[in-house]
């Protein structure tokens, strides 16, 4: 039942880097969609973005996605719409800053004080997925940081 179960779910796709792995499940599709027509989607594949670049913490945040994905699907007792966890997120930023480092290595939190809870998704949410339309939970930039720094 279990090779049956890997073979239906296409589990061999998930170890590969294909960005069409990850919308095996429907549920995908509005992220897949929107990938596609982001600025990043010529340089970055979801793996990229969404897991670690060291090998143990992508095997674990592989593990860990595959157990609930897994566990979601079978129950039907995922969110919907989906929305990235706490978890991700920080991978997430990770990631932005192992791409991004030199760029941004000279703000810190003396220009912007809310910079230790700022992340860059905050500014650059529609970088990897475009804008945000029906994909999940968002979280609006505070108007204070809309406004121009001196």
């Amino acid at each position: 039942m279990g090779s049956y179960t890997f073979f239906y779910g296409e589990g061999l796709s998930y170890f590969s880097k294909d960005p069409a792995a990850c919308k095996n499940c429907h549920i995908m599709n509005p992220q897949f969609d929107s990938w596609q027509k982001a600025s990043h989607h010529t340089v970055a594949t979801c793996v990229d973005c969404h897991l670690p670049h060291d090998f143990l913490g992508k095997f674990y945040a592989k593990a860990e996605n595959g157990y609930l994905h897994s566990k979601g699907f079978t129950f039907q007792d995922f969110p919907e719409p989906i929305f990235i966890r706490e978890s991700g997120k920080k991978i997430l930023q990770d990631n932005c800053l192992f791409c991004h480092g030199d760029l941004v290595h000279g703000m810190s939190n003396a220009i912007i004080p809310e910079m230790e809870t700022l992340s860059c998704i905050h500014c650059h949410r529609s970088v990897g997925h475009g804008e945000p339309v029906g994909m999940g939970k968002y979280e609006p930039v505070p108007p204070n940081l809309l406004a121009d720094t001196p």
